[in-house]
């Protein structure tokens, strides 16, 4: 190895981010419109991040997911690793970067859970739930997709 190629070799991070003001990569849905897949990427810039990016895809297939339910459902989760049947109603996701995705929810027994997720192992099957009678169906796509906006590089 040159000198050149060597000093270069020793200042290169691990993770060279090529984002800069790159838009989203389409996702790649066979079945899917061109309107349809546009709309999962629709003011989405890539990020720097690996949580962070993750979470702002996984936010954005959250909000699509959620368009489907009826005014009773809400959004659900089952999740490999977890006791029981693996299911969780989800009330937040979060990240925690450079390499953890959160979510917050409950249980099936109405108890609070917290699943704490490395960005590079997320298995996440959502799911519909049957909401509490006593109250209206939450929808957690709106909120993430606001904290999205708010992170956006610019």
């Amino acid at each position: 190895m040159t000198k050149a190629k060597a000093d270069s070799a020793a200042a290169t991070p691990l993770f060279v981010s090529d984002c800069g003001d790159a838009p989203c990569p389409e996702p790649v849905l066979p079945a899917a419109t061109a309107e349809q897949t546009a709309a999962l990427t629709d003011g989405v810039r890539m990020r720097e991040n690996p949580a962070e990016w993750a979470f702002v895809r996984l936010s954005k297939l959250i909000e699509d997911f959620e368009k489907g339910l009826n005014h009773d459902e809400e959004v659900g989760a089952r999740i490999v690793g977890l006791p029981g049947d693996g299911t969780m109603s989800i009330d937040d996701v979060g990240f925690w970067g450079p390499d953890f995705i959160m979510f917050l929810g409950k249980n099936a027994d109405g108890k609070p859970v917290r699943l704490i997720q490395h960005y590079a192992q997320i298995n996440v099957f959502l799911d519909v739930r049957t909401k509490p009678e006593e109250r209206p169906a939450r929808r957690i796509g709106f909120q993430l997709s606001e904290m999205v906006e708010k992170t956006n590089p610019k």
